[in-house]
């Protein structure tokens, strides 16, 4: 109650304080406003329509300007005694011997009155303008207004420390209702708003209130102490348009802009349900619920990212004309600057967004294949327009631009239900080849991960000087299991190998078969197995 008291104070000490430096009353016949003004301290006192030989209107009104400051800056000068004196053509307004100013006939037909008349009013308005010149800046008045500036001052230091003190203990009176009076808002089991969150929101709004007051107190405050003085009175004029013409001209600006921004919530509300209405028929493609020809259900998604990019797109077009300053130069220029920019600092982007589309539509792999692009290979676990993502079998992300990857070769491992794998051994041509097949189709069998059907089968792929190349081809369902997969098979065919007794000599083997032991492990071989021995063999001359 005391605060909105003192601000009633602040507020009828502005209402108060205008009447001590009010323009001069004017007379009963208005004059008119085209011509030079006549003024005194910067308050229009008539206006001079019309020259006298050489001198024009502005020339007459300057001149006149100047008599009347100098009259009114000496206090000795009695005003009662301004006088008129008629003449032929023309009547002078004097004091003592000085001419303040020349009425002619000419004034008096611009005005529509009599010359005498004129000039009556003319001294009637010379001698207010005067007398409030001198009242203005009297020792009373200007005691008055000092008076009234400390008035203010103390209402404002007292209204600034009722702010300091008042606005801590809201904040503190907020804080103590956190999970009391403000608690979190919950939708079932989903949270809305946290009561840390709303707190915070509300502090942060009681701040900006606080400082919202304060620059409104100073606001009050500066150009009405100004006002008091007459030195000043023009500057707290001023100061108030500094700060009224902008509010007024952005008041203006949305009344007007309020008509374009029935236009623009249309153009938004049009565009969200279309949005909405194409995110439904692209989700019911994808769920394969609608069917169209040639169109794959994983191309539903990224479809519906670039047909709502067009359709946002095609909003803003529609809605700019009727953005606020669309057709200002000052925005022309910014977004002709924002265009070279983007179409300068963007080519490699634009490049992978290009790339990302047509990897999608191209098919060539979806996410969670296994591929090898350039000499990347692993699992995708992402792709979008601008990258796709790899992880490899050592559990590192290798980011790749899809400009990079439409630019490589693409092999994909998992888009066969059934991926075929192949591996190589080389056995000397002692050891019969049926024998060679069914070892490596036997090991085939026994690693995990491989199928049954389609049967593994053997391809001898060379015939080398030492020995026959032999390609084990199997069958496995798990792509991304390669390298266990691999590793396994290998180790089976070892196994197997070792216990028929039959050597892997692979690429290179030379060895003495007298005196040497065999390839095989020792425990695959019998317990009793010894080396042979060198054998000489006498040759009968």
């Amino acid at each position: 109650m005391l605060l909105r008291l003192l601000f009633c104070c602040l507020l009828s000490l502005l209402a108060v304080s205008g009447p001590l430096h009010a323009a001069p009353p004017a007379a009963n016949a208005p004059l008119p406003h085209n011509g030079a003004t006549v003024l005194l301290d910067g308050k229009e006192i008539f206006t001079i329509a019309s020259g006298v030989l050489s001198f024009t209107p502005s020339d007459r009104a300057q001149a006149i300007s100047k008599r009347l400051q100098a009259v009114a800056h000496d206090r000795l000068l009695n005003l009662d005694q301004i006088a008129l004196s008629d003449h032929e053509t023309s009547t002078d307004i004097v004091l003592h011997d000085q001419v303040l100013m020349t009425v002619t006939d000419q004034d008096a037909a611009a005005n529509g009155r009599n010359r005498q008349e004129l000039a009556q009013d003319l001294t009637e308005r010379i001698r207010t303008a005067i007398t409030a010149y001198r009242t203005e800046r009297s020792a009373r008045t200007l005691a008055i207004d000092a008076a009234k500036a400390l008035a203010v001052t103390v209402v404002l230091a007292t209204l600034l420390a009722m702010i300091r003190r008042l606005f801590p203990r809201l904040t503190a009176q907020i804080e103590t209702w956190r999970g009391t009076r403000i608690r979190t808002i919950r939708f079932q089991s989903i949270e809305l708003l946290h009561e840390d969150r709303a707190v915070a929101i509300l502090l942060t709004m009681l701040r900006f209130c606080r400082i919202l007051l304060v620059l409104g107190l100073f606001y009050l405050y500066i150009p009405l102490v100004l006002s008091f003085f007459p030195w000043t009175a023009g500057l707290a004029d001023r100061l108030f348009d500094y700060i009224e013409t902008p509010v007024v001209k952005v008041w203006h600006g949305v009344t007007t802009y309020l008509p374009n921004l029935f236009f623009v919530a249309v153009i938004a509300v049009c565009t969200h349900y279309v949005i909405r209405f194409s995110r439904f028929l692209f989700s019911e493609v994808e769920r394969q619920n609608i069917t169209l020809p040639g169109f794959y259900p994983d191309w539903a998604l990224p479809s519906f990212k670039i047909v709502r990019f067009l359709i946002i797109a095609f909003a803003v077009v529609m809605a700019f004309p009727y953005l606020p300053g669309s057709d200002s130069p000052a925005f022309k220029g910014i977004s002709v600057f924002l265009g070279v920019l983007f179409s300068l600092g963007s080519s490699s982007a634009v490049a992978n967004v290009v790339a990302g589309v047509i990897l999608t539509y191209m098919r060539a792999f979806c996410v969670g294949d296994r591929v090898k692009i350039a000499d990347t290979m692993g699992d995708v676990i992402e792709k979008n327009l601008l990258v796709t993502r790899i992880r490899t079998a050592k559990n590192v992300d290798v980011t790749v631009p899809n400009a990079m990857v439409l630019g490589s070769h693409i092999i994909n491992y998992s888009s066969s239900a059934q991926l075929i794998l192949n591996t190589t051994v080389t056995i000397g041509y002692d050891v019969p080849w049926r024998q060679v097949h069914q070892l490596l189709i036997s090991a085939a069998g026994a690693t995990e991960r491989i199928l049954a059907e389609p049967r593994p089968f053997v391809l001898q792929t060379a015939l080398n000087d030492f020995y026959v190349s032999y390609e084990l081809n199997a069958y496995t369902d798990a792509p991304s299991a390669m390298a266990s997969v691999y590793s396994a098979l290998h180790a089976n065919i070892q196994d197997h190998f070792n216990e028929a007794g039959v050597e892997i000599m692979s690429p290179h083997y030379s060895t003495l078969r007298d005196g040497n032991m065999t390839t095989i492990p020792a425990d695959y071989l019998p317990a009793d197995y010894q080396p042979p021995a060198h054998r000489i063999t006498q040759v009968k001359p």
